[in-house]
């Protein structure tokens, strides 16, 4: 199988489907977002290799979940006829009330930092917000509601991302940066 077909060498590409767009397209922004956060995810799950404890099989089989979900939001905005299940929006919320209930009261604004996956965390997080944002636009450019799924899902992935730093900072025992104001 050839990598390259040459057929997006004048700036366009081909939906699922066939249809041909601009690769400018908001929905291509969209999902070459999931993509993205989708790579800053592996790099996140290979900084935990030099963890130990079952807590980081647990965090890394999570991930991998987390890696597939989002090529599938990935294939449903290149048009792709998938169902996106409520359930994984409430999977992602259990694990973070899970994660939640081992952690102290937040009580001040947390600084990105303290360790490369606490790090890599946090820029999970801000990717899953932009692709939150090219999702709304993209849709908002349509003429269609932004409410979606999908759309929740991202939501909370990044409320995720967020958690999750602060529950590795707890099991590698690094102090967090706050802002001091």
């Amino acid at each position: 199988m050839k990598i390259y077909t040459k057929s997006g060498d004048k700036g366009k590409t081909s939906l699922v489907g066939g249809k041909r767009v601009s690769k400018a397209n908001l929905r291509l922004e969209a999902y070459g977002t999931a993509d993205e956060l989708n790579s800053f995810v592996g790099l996140l799950r290979s900084s935990l290799s030099v963890c130990s404890g079952d807590w980081k099989l647990v965090v890394d089989s999570r991930l991998g979940w987390i890696q597939n979900r989002l090529f599938d939001i990935g294939a449903i905005l290149a048009g792709a006829n998938m169902l996106f299940a409520d359930e994984h929006v409430k999977k992602l919320e259990g694990w973070m009330d899970e994660m939640d209930a081992e952690l102290p009261v937040l009580r001040e604004f947390v600084i990105p930092g303290g360790s490369e996956s606490i790090s890599r965390c946090h820029v999970c997080r801000c990717v899953a917000r932009r692709l939150e944002r090219c999702v709304v636009k993209w849709l908002e450019d349509s003429g269609v509601e932004a409410e979606s799924v999908e759309l929740r899902y991202i939501n909370r992935l990044s409320d995720y991302f967020f958690v999750l730093a602060r529950f590795i900072a707890k099991n590698l025992e690094i102090t967090l940066f706050v802002w001091e104001k």
